[in-house]
């Protein structure tokens, strides 16, 4: 796990590219402003903000096998969110972190993995998406399903687009509402289990997306008889200080942004308001 020396100190980089995705969600690429490396984990999260405003909990959605730069999506939402997507080209922002422990990479390699995302689950499971296509020959067997309310709420068209199209994944999507130009599949997410090739009971899963969706995703888990110890959550939809001070993000004795954001399903499911 990647951590910092201080992780109260706040670090200043620089937006590369600033591109509006949707009409709330605005992706940047950032460099570190003294040009060192941003070193971190997949599934890690950072705090950014600006001074004046404050700072939010994001999910780092690029791969650290990217090693110039580090992406972000941030989502209109509030005063800080609103704040940060001013910014364009050349700007600064400033972030914390990394922080809490991300994706089970150890779990993860020469085994078959499943990804299950939808909405803007996808920016931190991005992180390992990239990673694993970078690293195809260190897993086994990669299915990635993704799920938006209609076309237009689509992230990350381009890498779509690639995914449809490349032998390294068995990418299957859907959308809740289509318009006229959408030719895929209709419905929630779970639908898609009946689309995609076979999985085993020894697939690693990764689950990250709106609250309704987890319990449904599970049950489709359990029918194929996936443990419930090779499944693993990302509730990173939790977190605020990423410190463990605030108590925002508590589950009895679990701190999200200390314990996760990413926790093994088996670790918190008999936990009141876990999922």
């Amino acid at each position: 796990m990647s951590q910092p020396d201080n992780i109260f100190l706040p670090h200043e980089v620089e937006v590369l590219s600033a591109t509006m995705m949707t009409a709330t969600e605005k992706h940047f690429t950032l460099r570190m402003k003294d040009g060192s490396r941003f070193v971190y984990d997949p599934g890690q999260i950072v705090e950014a903000g600006l001074f004046g405003f404050g700072e939010i909990p994001l999910g780092l959605s690029s791969s650290p096998t990217v090693e110039d730069s580090f992406e972000l999506v941030v989502r209109k939402a509030g005063k800080v969110s609103t704040a940060l997507l001013t910014l364009e080209k050349g700007d600064i922002m400033w972030i914390r972190g990394p922080l809490g422990h991300g994706f089970p990479m150890d779990d993860l390699k020469g085994q078959d993995v499943l990804i299950v995302a939808a909405g803007l689950g996808l920016c931190p499971t991005r992180s390992l998406i990239r990673y694993i296509m970078d690293r195809r020959s260190e897993f086994n067997k990669f299915t990635l399903f993704f799920g938006a309310r209609d076309p237009s709420q689509q992230l990350f068209t381009a890498d779509l687009s690639a995914w449809r199209c490349s032998v390294d994944v068995d990418y299957q999507e859907t959308v809740d509402h289509p318009d006229e130009s959408w030719k895929g599949n209709v419905g929630v997410i779970t639908s898609l289990f009946a689309k995609c090739g076979e999985l085993l009971p020894t697939t690693r899963v990764i689950i990250c997306g709106p609250p309704v969706m987890y319990k449904f995703v599970l049950r489709e888990l359990d029918k194929i008889g996936i443990p419930h110890d090779r499944i693993y959550v990302d509730l990173e939809r939790r977190m605020k200080c990423g410190l463990g001070k605030c108590g925002h993000c508590q589950i009895n004795n679990i701190y999200t942004c200390k314990d996760g954001p990413v926790l093994r399903y088996s670790d918190i499911e008999t936990l009141e308001e876990a999922i």
